[in-house]
């Protein structure tokens, strides 16, 4: 049986966060964590960290939207970070760790602009949600030693104390959507 792959990407703070959430998800068939959004071609870590290239920390998923639709990964993203706190999330600070959708169809850019009306009206979250919608236009790879962070070193201080909180909050909110190994 083929898969119906396609591509998401999305920012909420450091990338090593997000990858770890989104490679616990059931249709997801890879996550890589990278820079997009901004001006410079080819950047560092170093560069991005310096808040001057315009880009984000982001991850790239792909995914089979026959198990999990672009819908339900926008709204795990949404609810997994804090989209209310611009250009920081806790104690990441700068451009780099805005909270940013990057649409790769105009499909994508529909349901994300729907999705954030309806949370905006919904009035779950106090203040103005503050992610920014925008196409991709170019994903740049991040350097191989950012690639399974988390799962590399669970152990380290800002793992526990940023993403282990985060990992529960998806297990008790999203059971449903976990992989098996989850």
């Amino acid at each position: 049986m083929k898969t119906k792959s396609e591509i998401a990407v999305f920012g909420g703070g450091c990338f090593w966060c997000t990858e770890a959430i989104f490679k616990m998800l059931r249709g997801v068939i890879s996550v890589n964590p990278g820079y997009a959004g901004g001006q410079m071609d080819n950047p560092s870590y170093h560069d991005v960290s310096a808040g001057d290239t315009g880009h984000a920390e982001v991850i790239r998923i792909e995914f089979d939207s026959d198990v999990i639709p672009y819908k339900d990964l926008l709204d795990i993203f949404l609810h997994t970070h804090d989209p209310t706190t611009l250009d920081r999330q806790g104690g990441d600070t700068g451009t780099q760790y805005r909270s940013i959708i990057l649409y790769t169809t105009d499909e994508q850019r529909k349901i994300a602009e729907e999705s954030l009306q309806m949370l905006k009206q919904s009035g779950e979250f106090q203040n103005p949600i503050v992610t920014e919608i925008k196409p991709l236009t170019k994903f740049y790879e991040a350097e191989d030693y950012h690639k399974d962070y988390y799962a590399k070193y669970s152990f380290e201080p800002y793992c526990q104390v940023v993403i282990s909180p985060k990992l529960k909050h998806l297990r008790e909110k999203y059971s449903s959507k976990l992989k098996e190994e989850n």
